[in-house]
């Protein structure tokens, strides 16, 4: 099982262990900060096993704790991409999937599917878009329109795992 490359959260105090890892789970260290005052081990060395702790706390947490987490996160293609106000994490993750290189035409579709989900579902749309491109999202989007509340809100949460899951991998 892979290790953390440059760090070992083992043996971080927890303000150095907030502070590396605050940001895995975008704008909530609240879920570091749990996991890290459950007390670490060596097995939290291995990035597989530190995932699922934290992917455990956001479980965990109570619906509006997980519904601000979703709120944390931007539009994709959103107006804080465009004014350069994404995270850096963020802002690797949508250029990775060529977001930041679409048409006129399809970032107008971004921004009605943005605003149609939301309307539909008070929180924004969340996708771990590393390894997919801005078809497949756009192509996401339309599927999950879709979706009832409660499958969606289920589906926001297991896409900020995996994403919190690539941030971990990139460490």
């Amino acid at each position: 099982m892979a290790e953390f490359r440059f760090c070992k959260p083992s043996t971080m105090e927890r303000a150095e262990f907030v502070s590396h890892f605050g940001d895995v789970y975008e704008h909530s260290p609240w879920v570091a900060e749990s996991v890290y005052d459950q007390g670490l081990n060596d097995n939290d060395d291995v990035i597989a096993n530190l995932h699922q702790r934290m992917a455990s706390a956001l479980l965990d947490a109570n619906k509006q704790q997980q519904l601000d987490l979703i709120n944390a996160h931007p539009d994709l293609a959103g107006r804080a991409a465009v004014n350069g106000e994404l995270t850096a994490a963020s802002t690797a993750e949508q250029a990775g999937a060529g977001i930041d290189q679409c048409s006129a035409d399809e970032f107008e579709k971004f921004t009605t599917y943005n605003n149609s989900y939301k309307s539909r579902f008070n929180f924004p749309f969340i996708m771990a878009v590393k390894g997919a491109n801005r078809y497949q999202i756009l192509e996401s989007f339309e599927k999950r329109l879709g979706n009832d509340s409660e499958t969606e809100f289920a589906t926001a949460i297991q896409e900020i795992n995996k994403i919190a899951l690539f941030r971990l991998r990139d460490m």
